[in-house]
């Protein structure tokens, strides 16, 4: 299996995968499948992953993610390593639960990437059983199937604070965002009838990369490059390199989203969200460890700022004027840094 590359560029979408040691079943039941989705939750926070979705089948997994740190690797092998553990300890077994390490190939291109997405999501009716069955029958198995991310895209679930479902809807042909769920379904369901033939052959052509030719070519290319190195491989990411705000530049913008000042929010407040909002983004987009955003919220340990974060992703779940509340936020430092990012290249320029 093809391993990834780390270069010096950060934020690329990956198609993880994740297989059962010799095809053999990684989840015995829905208790398992719940633990998994547990500890994905931890680790996406833990490692600022942005996932949009997810599929778990019998033997496999399928995840469409982002890393903005660059640090698939780090995040993959935790995510691997307490599921094992977890699972080894409860089936009283031992040994290799995963066929070595995880797939990743990395995408490029909307139309690739949204294409991808709908592949993901039909696993569970692309079995051989289920193929056998008639369109309707595939659909209803579809809308039903509880352990992807699918019924959540659709509106059939509630949506997951671990899971980012804005990029995705917003690639749909609809007008609004009210429209976007149903627009969504209604191309995802379409593959069932008429399988994305073009999309499998891309997939089988390369294990690195999915998206035009110029494109896995040149990904080849820096594989077959960096492959003879000693250094140890990481993560190939094929956007510019992400550009970080200061952490006081990201108070100044949280604060000023929240209508707070930096003592309110460094005070410890039951229920309030101001503390975990903060920590979320000064490790998102100023690259702070846990520990390094406690210092600047008067919480002495990276372990009391997991827990606010795990705060937060509850809060997300849960509670819609939260969820609009953060994507405002991260709309308001987004831009800010799409503002650095023009006003450094044209200080290059001159």
């Amino acid at each position: 299996m093809a391993r990834p590359l780390r270069v010096e560029y950060e934020g690329a979408i990956y198609h993880a995968t994740i297989r059962g040691n010799d095809r053999r079943n990684i989840f015995l039941d829905d208790r398992d499948r719940q633990r998994f989705l547990d500890r994905l939750a931890d680790c996406v926070e833990a490692h600022d992953i942005r996932l949009y979705m997810f599929c778990l089948m019998s033997n496999h997994v399928h995840l469409m993610l982002e890393t903005p740190a660059g640090n698939l690797s780090d995040f993959m092998h935790r995510l691997q390593t307490a599921y094992s553990v977890y699972f080894n300890r409860r089936h009283q077994r031992s040994g290799h639960l995963f066929q070595g390490r995880f797939g990743a190939r990395v995408v490029r291109g909307d139309t690739y990437i949204l294409r991808l997405s709908r592949y993901i999501h039909l696993n569970p009716v692309a079995t051989r059983a289920a193929r056998k069955l008639p369109v309707r029958e595939r659909v209803d198995m579809l809308r039903k199937y509880r352990w992807s991310s699918y019924r959540s895209y659709i509106g059939r679930a509630a949506r997951l604070g671990f899971v980012d479902y804005a990029p995705m809807l917003a690639m749909t042909s609809a007008e609004t965002k009210a429209k976007r769920p149903g627009a969504y379904r209604k191309f995802v369901e379409a593959g069932i009838a008429e399988t994305d033939r073009d999309l499998e052959r891309i997939m089988k052509a390369s294990p690195l990369a999915i998206g035009s030719e110029k494109f896995v070519e040149w990904v080849r290319g820096m594989h077959d490059k960096l492959s003879g190195r000693s250094q140890r491989p990481e993560d190939v990411t094929l956007r510019r390199r992400a550009t970080k705000l200061r952490p006081q530049r990201v108070i100044e913008i949280v604060c000023s989203q929240l209508g707070a000042d930096i003592e309110e929010v460094q005070q410890r407040r039951r229920g309030s969200l101001l503390r975990p909002i903060m920590a979320k983004m000064l490790c998102r987009y100023s690259a702070l460890t846990q520990r390094q955003a406690g210092e600047f919220l008067n919480l002495s340990t990276g372990a009391a700022v997991s827990i606010q974060l795990k705060n937060l992703t509850a809060a997300v779940s849960s509670k819609r004027k939260i969820r609009k509340q953060l994507s405002e936020v991260e709309a308001a430092i987004r831009k800010a840094i799409d503002q650095a990012a023009t006003d450094k290249a044209c200080h290059v320029m001159m």
